[in-house]
């Protein structure tokens, strides 16, 4: 593959574009739910979120710049840890972290599609409304990557400007008098507003996937670690313009009572209803941009499982059909696997199953755990002293943990928790047992 040689700039545009998506446009509600409106703590979590992911980032700089190799976390566990344990979090993502994501963002579409179009909503418009939406991009990468990229480009520069917008306009001149009226942290003495934790993990979920891109940067050793820190502190000040303008512009109990509608209200009183049409019709590709991405990458896991030999039936997830120059085969199974959690969804939201959450929190949480073990990784190099910087070696790797900690807690807070949780560690056991105990054995056999 050749290289395409992204400077510093590029790079962190990349990352910026891979993170900002959905979350933060209909995760506000949540976040204040949560907080019982107190915005400043919202804030507050919005900043502890955003210092754990820059050394999380650091960290895993460490082992990005250290393989020339394509393919981010699941070529990180498989190089630096073992084989199986790479395989183990290749089927976390491929059957748990990627699909829930991918179901819920479809239901998102729907969301903003309906609100778009005057559609009356019910939660089964709703997902019918984004499988329709998800079906075009599905057709399309698979038809053709080259449009599905052009379209994640466009999205990626559209999907900024309500964030600007709405926040430095609801900055300016919003004037609730709510925004800090809660901000005595009257809440800190309850666990619930750890509840926002979640939400806000959302929001700024992704950023492991932009190291996907390493290997392309140049001077990868000095230009990614310089993205990866610089890149989430960008994200902090958006979203906090954003989240602060729009509680300043609306208010927090409005917020909290609306829900999802909230931000077409805020539209609406910014621009009126002709206005507000075109800032929801960027939200909408900002969303469809986000569901593009996911879109990208799920069709083509199990084809990377694959090629590895690291799943039931590779040959046949491998195959490359000659008629469109791609992976179907890959691209059907995750059909199948979307569809799965997109009826788990489905009847969770319908009896309520996740107050105030939903399928995907847990996975993006339970993700944070799993990366402890290549943050101690990055540790052992320092030990080893293959990493010579105290701060890179052995502060960034303690950080990051404290902050995939914190992230996890805030997972606690769901009534599913512990079950949820169960279904992720089998998924992630299974990967390593299907590696260690199937492939393994057949190669010592077969030697």
């Amino acid at each position: 593959m050749k290289r395409s040689g992204y400077n510093l700039f590029t790079a962190i545009a990349l990352i910026v574009g891979i993170v900002v998506g959905s979350g933060i446009f209909f995760k506000s509600d949540n976040i204040l739910i949560a907080t019982n409106g107190n915005v400043f703590l919202g804030i507050l979590i919005f900043v502890v979120a955003a210092i754990s992911i820059v050394f999380g980032c650091l960290t895993i700089a460490e082992l990005a710049a250290r393989t020339d190799l394509p393919g981010g976390i699941l070529t990180y566990a498989k190089e630096f840890i073992s084989p199986s344990i790479g395989c183990a979090y290749g089927w976390f993502q491929t059957f748990i972290y990627l699909p829930t994501i991918t179901a819920i963002l479809i239901w998102v579409s729907g969301i903003y599609f309906c609100i778009l179009f005057n559609v009356t909503q019910t939660l089964e418009i709703q997902i019918l409304s984004g499988i329709c939406c998800f079906f075009v991009f599905y057709i399309i990468n698979i038809l053709s990557a080259k449009i599905g990229g052009e379209f994640q480009s466009i999205a990626m520069i559209i999907k900024l400007l309500p964030l600007i917008v709405i926040g430095i306009v609801g900055l300016i001149f919003g004037g609730t008098g709510t925004t800090f009226a809660n901000d005595a942290l009257s809440q800190v003495s309850s666990t619930g507003w750890l509840g926002a934790i979640a939400p806000i993990a959302f929001s700024f979920d992704g950023w492991i996937i932009s190291t996907t891109v390493a290997y392309e940067i140049k001077n990868s050793k000095r230009n990614l670690p310089l993205a990866l820190s610089i890149s989430p502190l960008i994200i902090l000040v958006l979203y906090v313009i954003y989240f602060v303008g729009i509680s300043n512009l609306v208010g927090p109990t409005t917020i909290m009572k609306m829900g999802d509608a909230h931000l077409d209200f805020a539209a609406n009183m910014i621009f009126g209803p002709s206005g507000a049409k075109i800032v929801m019709l960027f939200v909408f590709i900002s969303v469809l941009g986000t569901l593009n991405g996911l879109v990208m990458g799920m069709i083509r896991l199990p084809y990377a499982l694959g090629l590895d030999n690291m799943i039931p039936k590779a040959a046949i997830l491998a195959r490359i059909s000659p008629k469109v120059d791609f992976p179907v085969n890959s691209a059907l199974f995750s059909l199948v696997l979307i569809a799965f959690w997109m009826v788990v969804h489905y009847f969770t939201q319908k009896f309520a199953l996740f107050p105030n959450s939903d399928i995907s929190e847990i996975a993006i949480v339970t993700s944070y755990l799993l990366y402890l073990g290549l943050y101690y990784k990055v540790f052992i190099l320092w030990k080893k002293k293959e990493i010579k910087s105290l701060f890179r070696g052995l502060i960034c790797p303690i950080f990051a943990s404290i902050g995939s900690l914190i992230i996890f807690s805030g997972g606690l807070q769901n009534p599913l928790f512990g079950l949820y949780l169960s279904i992720c560690l089998i998924a992630f056991g299974s990967g390593y047992a299907y590696y260690r105990f199937g492939v393994l054995k057949k190669k010592i056999q077969i030697k």
